[in-house]
C-alpha cells in the first residue's frame, strides 16, 4: 500500500488473512446445525461505512458516550501511560478515538493502527501520518484476533488500545484468551486500555442494536450481499430479516439473520437449506459490570490500575498493566 504519495512517516504492513478464510468460515458456519458466520466478516468496505453510520444513530449510545469519556479523561489516561508510548489501536477504523489519546500523550513514539478493513485503515492511517508528521505511523492490515508480529520501534512503553466495547464481541472465555494472547507482546511494563460497555436496561440495549432508521439491519444484511459478491452466493436479501435480542443468561445482545421462509441457498456451489425462522448468528455483544471485567483481566494476566465511567454509568474505560505473575491457564 506504500507509494510515492504516502508521507515519509507512513508505513504499510500487510497481514492479510486471505479470501480463503472467508469462504471456509462461511461454508463451515452455514453447514452447522446452529448456523453462524464470525462477526469480523461484517466489515468489508460497505460494512465499515455502515458501521460508521450506526455510530451516529441516536439509539447507539456507545460511541458518543465513549468519545465524551475519552475527551474528558484523556489527560488522566495519558498521565498514567507516561511519555514515549507506542500506541497500538486494535480495530482502529477512522482512528477518531486513537487520535484523542495521541493528542493527550506526551511525545508518543509511534502509532500502530490495526484493522481488518483495508480501505478504512489506509485512509485513516495516511491522514494520521499527514497530521502528525513527526510520528511514525505503522498501519497493520490484519485480523487482530490472530497472532502476528507487530512492527514496533525499539523504544517506549507499549500500550494497546481496544476501544468501542469491541471486547464484547468475544465470549468471556474468548475475551480472556484475547487479552492473555496479547499480554506477552505488550511485554514488561506494557499496558492495555479497554473500552467496556456496561450492563443496563434491556430496552436501551436492544434499541441500540436495532435502530429505527434500519442502519444496523442494513449492516447485518450486507454480510449476505458480500457472500453473494465474493463467494458466488444467491442469497435473496429480502428473504431474511435482522433480529437483535438480549440474552440475560450470558449478559449479551445476540444478533441474527432470520429466514422469512423455507428456502435453499447456494454458496460456492454448495446448497444450504433453511427452515422458516431459522437463524444465522452473526454477532454477540457482551456486557459487563466493572468488577466482573476487572476479574476477567486479572485472570488474563493484567493488573487493573484505573477505571473511568460516565456519570450515567453506561460505559467504562479500563487501564490495565501487565502483571508480574503469569496468568492462569486460558479456557479452551
Amino acid at each position: 500500500m506504500s507509494d510515492l504519495k504516502s508521507p515519509a512517516n507512513f508505513h504499510w504492513h500487510d497481514r492479510d488473512p486471505g479470501p480463503e478464510l472467508f469462504s471456509h468460515a462461511v461454508l463451515e458456519g452455514l453447514g452447522r446445525t446452529d448456523k453462524a458466520v464470525p462477526f469480523r466478516f461484517l466489515y468489508d468496505k460497505t460494512g465499515s461505512d455502515l458501521f460508521e453510520q450506526i455510530c451516529r444513530q441516536p439509539e447507539y449510545y456507545i460511541t458518543r458516550t465513549e468519545l465524551c469519556l475519552l475527551e474528558d479523561k484523556a489527560a488522566e489516561i495519558a498521565d498514567i501511560a507516561g511519555p514515549s508510548v507506542r500506541l497500538v489501536e486494535f480495530g482502529s477504523g477512522e482512528s477518531r478515538k486513537g487520535r484523542l489519546l495521541l493528542e493527550a500523550l506526551e511525545d508518543p513514539a509511534a502509532y500502530i493502527p490495526v484493522d481488518i478493513s483495508k480501505a478504512a485503515l489506509g485512509a485513516a492511517a495516511r491522514q494520521a501520518a499527514l497530521d502528525y508528521p513527526g510520528l511514525p505511523v505503522h498501519a497493520v492490515w490484519a485480523d487482530f484476533r490472530t497472532g502476528f508480529r507487530l512492527p514496533l520501534p525499539d523504544q517506549g512503553r507499549i500500550a494497546g488500545f481496544f476501544p468501542g466495547s469491541s471486547i464484547g464481541n468475544f465470549t468471556r472465555p474468548q475475551a480472556r484468551h484475547f487479552l492473555a494472547g496479547w499480554r506477552d507482546c505488550l511485554g514488561e511494563g506494557g499496558a492495555m486500555i479497554v473500552g467496556v460497555d456496561l450492563i443496563k436496561p434491556v430496552a436501551e440495549l436492544e434499541a441500540a442494536y436495532d435502530d429505527r432508521a434500519g442502519v444496523t439491519a442494513a449492516f447485518t444484511l450486507n454480510l449476505l450481499r458480500r457472500i453473494n459478491r465474493e463467494l458466488d452466493g444467491d442469497f435473496q436479501l429480502s428473504a431474511f430479516r435482522h433480529e437483535a435480542h438480549y440474552n440475560p443468561s450470558t449478559f449479551a445482545i445476540d444478533i441474527h439473520l432470520v429466514s422469512r421462509c423455507r428456502q435453499t441457498v447456494t454458496v460456492c456451489g454448495q446448497a444450504f437449506d433453511f427452515d422458516c425462522g431459522e437463524r444465522i448468528h452473526v454477532e454477540s455483544s457482551h456486557k459487563y459490570d466493572v468488577e466482573g471485567f476487572q476479574a476477567l483481566a486479572e485472570a488474563a494476566g493484567f493488573s487493573p490500575q484505573a477505571v473511568w465511567t460516565d456519570k450515567n454509568h453506561r460505559f467504562s474505560i479500563h487501564f490495565l498493566t501487565v502483571a508480574e505473575i503469569s496468568p492462569s491457564p486460558v479456557d479452551a
